[in-house]
Parts: C-alpha cells; structure tokens; sequence
C-alpha cells in the first residue's frame, strides 16, 4: 500500500519545515506551500489525501481556499490551523466544509492523531450499520437497537445520531446539523438542537450528566466520540 499524501499549506516558514520533517518521519509523503495562492493552486490540482490548513496566509487565506476546495467537489479531508480560538473563527472554518481544527501552539502529537484519525475514517468502507458499545444504527431500518432492544428514537434524535456517527470525532457545529436534520428553511433555534441532544444523551449516555459518546465543545457545537475499542465506522 502506497503511504498517504498530505499537503501542507503555512506561511510559517519554520514550522512548515518542522511539520513536514515529522510527517515524512512517520511515512507520509508530503508536498507544501507557503502562501494562499500556490495553496490553492496546490489544493486544486493535486491528489493529496489530507489537507493541514492555515488560517491566515497571505495572498489567500484558509477560508477562502477552504471554500474554493469543496466548491470544487473535493472531498479531502481538512484539518485547519489556526492561533485563533474564538468561536466565530472556528464555527466559520467548520461551516465551509473543514472537518477538524486545531489551534496554535498544539502538540505534534496532538496533529498527528487528528491526521490519522481523519485518514482511518476516509478509508473505512462505507455501510449502513454504525456500531458503538452495545449500540448498533442502522440506516436501513431506521433502528438503533442496544442488543437485541429496539431504543426508539424521534426522527431528529436519529437524524442526528447519525449525523454525528459520520462524522465521528469531529467537531460539527450546531448549524451544521440544524442544515443536515432539520433543513435550511426551518426555523429552529440553537435551544432546539441542545434539547434534541439531551433527549439523546438520556437514551445512549450511561451518565448523561458525564457523556460517554456526545461531548460538547464549548462555543463550537458536538462531537461523537467512540470508546477507544470502537472506530465508530460504518461497517
């Protein structure tokens, strides 16, 4: 099997060099840039099977090529960088199609998990079956069974079960799945989503006051986190 490709896109000429140093250390082949616009160019025309964005490049910044990638119809994955932490900046990148973020200064470690994380769920075949614990969703059937017990669910609740099981472990925001459950011509307020993942915490959750699977990101939105024996895949 060929080593995956990443492309890295940061102005920081030091840190551009540290990162691919370290990625190419753990087998991945690695192409850069170091402003927005050969990114981009980058982004566009190559193969690579993740994208670590900056936020703010010169000539081009992280949203902008962020938004220019998925206009295009291409589905790699994007993990954006960033030493902004405010919710605005991180809600923005998740809404123009980024799947992670990670914010400045960050561990290499903390990178590098995220990176093979987004990679494995890339690769998994897709299916219609999502297991997690004793949990078991099925798309086809409309069920999520714990065992061999039907757990009903509302349609919200599934929709967004299932939302959060595809992207599992990524941050998505409350818009996101106000978008993907609800509609966009829907009025609903963030109340509504929190109460929809309450409700479901309550039904899944061993503790829903201490969640197990549906952790809240503070000023961001949820994230579906499986227990560590668990890919959270759909098999």
């Amino acid at each position: 099997m060929s080593p995956s490709s990443i492309l890295i896109i940061e102005d920081d000429t030091t840190l551009l060099r540290g990162l691919k140093d370290s990625f190419e250390a753990h087998g991945y082949e690695v192409t850069t840039a170091a402003d927005g616009e050969a990114g981009l160019d980058a982004a566009l025309k190559s193969q690579a099977d993740l994208i670590v964005l900056d936020i703010m490049l010169p000539k081009i910044n992280g949203y902008q090529i962020c938004r220019a990638v998925r206009e295009a119809r291409i589905d790699v994955p994007i993990i954006m960088l960033t030493a902004k932490d405010q919710e605005s900046d991180i809600v923005m990148g998740l809404n123009l199609g980024a799947d992670d973020y990670v914010t400045k200064p960050f561990g290499l470690r903390e990178l590098l998990a995220r990176v093979n994380a987004a990679l494995r769920r890339g690769s998994s075949p897709e299916g219609n079956v999502y297991r997690f614990g004793d949990f078991q969703l099925n798309l086809d059937s409309h069920k999520l069974l714990r065992g061999d017990q039907e757990i009903p669910l509302t349609p919200k609740e599934f929709g967004a079960l299932a939302y959060l099981l595809r992207r599992a472990g990524q941050a998505v925001t409350r818009d996101q799945i106000l978008n993907v459950v609800w509609g966009h011509d829907v009025f609903v307020t963030p109340h509504s989503i929190d109460r929809c993942i309450n409700t479901l915490r309550g039904k899944i959750e061993p503790d829903p006051r201490d969640p197990t699977y549906i952790y809240t990101i503070r000023d961001v939105g949820y994230r579906f986190e499986p227990p560590a024996t668990d890919d959270g895949a759909a098999m």
